[in-house]
């Protein structure tokens, strides 16, 4: 999924993910460790940070967080996501979910955020209000983050991505005008979007890369948590995953390597002016 979402499409697509809650946890991939370990030491937080979490999903980046002793606020928009969120965090007193919409929810009286982030989520926000919001719910020298895992195309990768390609075309899915395949450690970022908001500054961009082997009932377990493949018409998604098995049957072990990619970015927010 690329990290800009078409403004007709937004308020519809975010939507879907709900219908996919229990298929989203068992589905999608974790986040490198790394990637919490540099947060924390680029957002600078310590034992008793109070962190807000925008889109929490059903807490797939919430769970390292919240393992290593954070105070949690997490605001999920679907309210299945928001009970399995819940639960898998129901062991964790400093963790609360909320089911809210970003643009709509208000903090209770008290003391502001040390850090406010998303994972896999930002772009799903209004452009026009969320650097705003987050600022606002951020304590002077708090910090927002935000990240995406999106799919990487190594040079040498796995060429069944390339092969599936044309069934895409077929079915009225492929790649919009301008959409690109970038490599592991290629992947855009947003640090003009940043700065140009003239909320926030000392950005600080690290990318990750890694990957995952499924098979054929893992892989479209994955494609079914996807936005674009939840809202396809039945015949798209039964012309699509009867080419991946077709195609996968025909391998010795039949799975397919899949990389990922993610972009971390930490910026500190600008004082009031």
């Amino acid at each position: 999924m690329a990290d800009q979402v078409d403004p007709a499409d937004r308020e519809r697509l975010r939507h879907t993910f709900d219908a996919a809650a229990q298929r989203y946890h068992r589905a999608r991939p974790d986040y490198p460790e790394r990637l919490f370990d540099d947060l924390v030491a680029d957002a600078g937080l310590g034992p008793g940070s109070r962190l807000l979490e925008i889109g929490c999903g059903t807490g797939k980046a919430t769970g390292p967080l919240a393992r290593r002793g954070f105070q949690l606020t997490c605001l999920e928009l679907g309210p299945q996501l928001a009970a399995v969120a819940a639960a898998n965090l129901a062991g964790y007193p400093k963790v609360v979910v909320v089911t809210a919409a970003y643009e709509s929810w208000q903090p209770a009286p008290g003391p502001a955020f040390d850090l406010v982030f998303a994972a896999t989520a930002w772009q799903w926000l209004d452009p026009a209000s969320r650097y705003r919001r987050a600022w606002e719910w951020l304590r002077p020298g708090g910090h927002l983050a935000f990240w995406s895992a999106r799919h990487a195309f190594p040079a040498g990768g796995d060429p069944f991505f390339a092969q599936l390609q044309p069934v895409y075309e077929e079915i009225g899915a492929g790649l919009r005008p301008g959409e690109t395949q970038p490599r592991p450690g290629e992947l855009p970022d947003h640090r003009a979007e940043i700065e140009a908001s003239g909320l926030f500054q000392d950005v600080r961009i690290r990318q990750y890369d890694w990957s995952v082997r499924y098979d054929a009932d893992a892989y479209l377990d994955l494609l079914q948590t996807f936005s674009g493949h939840i809202a396809m018409a039945g015949w798209q998604r039964e012309r699509l995953f009867t080419a991946i098995r077709d195609r996968l049957a025909q391998r010795p072990d039949g799975q397919l390597a899949r990389h990922w990619g993610a972009v971390l970015h930490v910026a500190t927010r600008r004082p009031a002016s």
